[in-house]
C-alpha cells in the first residue's frame, strides 16, 4: 500500500502563487502514480489538520519565508512526520543568503563578494560609508537584493551610486536585511541535485532570459526564458560547475533535493555560487524537472522519488 502524502502549498510569502502552481502539479503527479494525496494551505489550522489527517509523509510545496526557511520543517520534526527536502538547519542556512555566503567562503566555494546591511543601519544612515567603499572596490554594476527571498523578488541591478538607495529601499520591502553584492558577468547556470547519502548531480543547465535578467517575470512568463541542456560551455566548465554545486549542497547540509544557482564568469570561467534553493519550483516546466527529464526521469517519477527519499530517512 502506498503512503498517504500531504502536500502543503500556498503560504504567506511573496511566492504564494508559484507555490500553489507547484503544489497542484505535485498533487496531480502523485495521483497519477496512485498515491492518496491530501492538500493543505499553510494557515493557522495546519497543525490540527495534519494531526487529523495523519499523513505518512509531507511534500512541502512552499517557497520563501515560513515554508523554505526551516520553520515548517521544525514543526514536522516535532510531530514526527517525514517530509521532502532539507532539514531545519540546512533550510534556514540556505534561506539566509548572508550566512550561506560565509559558509561557502569558509569551504572554499566561489561566491560573489558582498556585504549585509540591516534595517537599523539603513534607517540610521550608517550604511552609506560601507556601501561607498564596497562600490569603490568592486565597481558597477552591483546587485542589491533581500537577504531572505526567492524568485529574484526585490532584486535590483544598480549601475551607479544614486541608484543604490532606491535598490535598498526596494529590497527592504521584502526583508529586514539587504545584500549588496558584486555583479558577475557571464553565463547563468543552475544545477539540480537529488538524493540523501549519495546525491546525484543532474545535468548542468544554462538559462537564457529574453530580458537579460532571469527575474520573476522571465521565470514565470511563457517564452521569456529558455532552458538549455547541457549548458553551452566547455565540458571542463560544466564538470566544475557540477562539482561546485554539489559542494555547496553538502556545505549547507542539504538532503533530498536542491537547486544550486551559479554564474560562470565570462573572464575567468569560474563558477560562482549565487544561492542554494532547498525547495525549488516543481511544476512540469520548472528547472529541476527539466534537468531530470534530460536523463530520462519524467515528472511523476521524479516526484515519487522525492517522496521515497523522504521516507528513507
Amino acid at each position: 500500500m502506498k503512503p498517504r502524502v500531504a502536500v502543503i502549498m500556498g503560504g504567506k510569502s511573496a511566492e504564494r502563487e508559484i507555490s500553489l502552481k507547484t503544489g497542484n502539479q505535485i498533487c496531480q503527479a502523485l495521483r497519477s502514480k496512485s498515491y492518496e494525496v491530501i492538500s493543505f494551505d499553510l494557515d493557522d489550522a495546519l497543525y490540527s489538520n495534519l494531526r487529523q489527517a495523519k499523513p505518512d509523509v509531507v511534500y512541502i510545496a512552499l517557497h520563501g519565508k515560513y515554508g523554505e526557511d526551516g520553520c515548517l520543517q521544525g514543526m514536522l520534526e516535532i510531530m514526527g512526520i517525514p517530509y521532502v527536502g532539507s532539514g531545519v538547519l540546512a533550510s534556514a542556512l540556505a534561506m539566509d543568503k548572508g550566512m550561506s555566503k560565509k559558509i561557502f567562503a569558509a569551504a572554499g566555494i566561489p561566491t560573489p563578494d558582498g556585504i549585509l546591511l540591516t534595517r537599523r543601519e539603513i534607517l540610521e544612515g550608517t550604511w552609506k560609508a560601507r556601501v561607498d567603499e564596497f562600490a569603490m572596490d568592486h565597481g558597477f554594476p552591483l546587485v542589491v537584493k533581500p537577504n531572505s527571498q526567492g524568485s529574484t523578488i526585490g532584486l535590483s541591478i544598480v549601475k551607479d551610486l544614486p541608484s543604490i538607495k532606491p535598490g535598498i529601499d526596494k529590497a527592504l520591502e521584502f526583508d529586514d536585511c539587504v545584500i549588496v553584492e558584486e555583479y558577475i558577468d557571464g553565463t547563468e547556470l543552475t544545477v539540480g541535485i537529488i538524493g540523501n547519502q549519495n546525491p546525484v548531480v543532474l545535468p548542468v543547465m544554462e538559462i537564457v532570459s529574453e530580458t537579460g535578467l532571469y527575474d520573476y517575470t522571465a521565470k514565470y512568463t511563457k517564452g521569456m526564458s529558455h532552458h538549455i541542456i547541457p549548458a553551452r560551455i566547455p565540458a571542463g566548465a560544466r564538470e566544475k560547475a557540477g562539482e561546485v554545486a554539489l559542494a555547496a549542497h553538502n556545505a549547507l547540509g542539504c538532503r533530498g533535493l536542491s537547486r544550486v544557482d551559479i554564474m560562470l564568469s565570462a573572464k575567468r570561467m569560474v563558477p560562482y555560487v549565487l544561492e542554494v534553493n532547498t525547495l525549488p519550483g516543481m511544476t512540469e516546466t520548472s528547472l529541476v524537472p527539466d534537468a531530470a527529464r534530460a536523463v530520462g526521469i519524467e515528472f511523476p517519477d521524479l516526484v515519487e522519488r522525492l517522496v521515497l527519499l523522504a521516507l528513507e530517512r
